[in-house]
């Protein structure tokens, strides 16, 4: 039986990382000049190389994680963290200029769906993190199929919103991309919070013995 609160709560996560709605003038601006059907073969590259990169770290990354010597419940509490400092750089608008400055470094290359979209954009520390703490939630091949789901179901929303981004673009303006983006960071803060809540109930250390 799917866990529906599971998956909700993932997919909310993992759309608000990877941010689709903040990503898209971004999209436009290093496709600038290109024809429609060049925009989705960059479209369709970069999430499939972003696709790549999250399934091999949901796969592998808490085997990799055992092997180094860390522990769930530790990467918990630090995927917590870095979750809460990317929901300020969204509350504070520090992301979308890091980005920005990452789109205006490499506006000079023909194809940028590797890098900068796929690679740091959409496949971003952030992005990682999150897979592998979803992953590890429901140990098994329940939980990791639930994860991997909704990796691609998030990523196939990005990509939708790449197909859309001049329209979208239009529509939301700058104003309008940024209290969206202020609000997933809102939601993301939270999130991250009982990310590390979990990590502390794990280790015993709120009173409750881990399960």
């Amino acid at each position: 039986m799917i866990d529906t609160a599971f998956f909700i709560t993932s997919f909310v996560t993992l759309f608000v990382i990877i941010d689709p709605i903040g990503l898209t003038p971004l999209f436009v601006a290093l496709t600038q000049g290109m024809s429609v059907k060049q925009r989705r073969a960059i479209a369709i590259r970069a999430t499939l190389v972003s696709a790549g990169i999250l399934a091999l770290f949901a796969i592998f990354g808490e085997a990799l994680l055992g092997f180094i010597g860390i522990s769930m419940a530790a990467f918990k509490i630090a995927g917590g963290i870095l979750l809460l400092l990317t929901a300020l750089d969204m509350l504070f608008q520090r992301r979308t200029k890091r980005r920005e400055d990452t789109a205006e470094e490499d506006d000079d290359l023909d194809d940028p769906s590797v890098f900068p979209l796929a690679i740091p954009l959409i496949a971003g520390p952030g992005s990682i993190a999150t897979v592998i703490l979803l992953a590890g939630a429901h140990p098994g091949f329940s939980g990791l199929g639930l994860s991997l789901a909704v990796m691609v179901l998030v990523l196939l929303v990005t990509f939708i919103f790449f197909e859309a981004a001049t329209p979208l673009e239009r529509l939301l303006g700058k104003t309008g991309i940024n209290v969206v983006s202020r609000l997933l960071g809102m939601l993301l803060a939270a999130l991250a919070v009982q990310f590390m809540l979990n990590g502390l109930r794990d280790f015993g250390l709120l009173g409750i013995a881990p399960t």
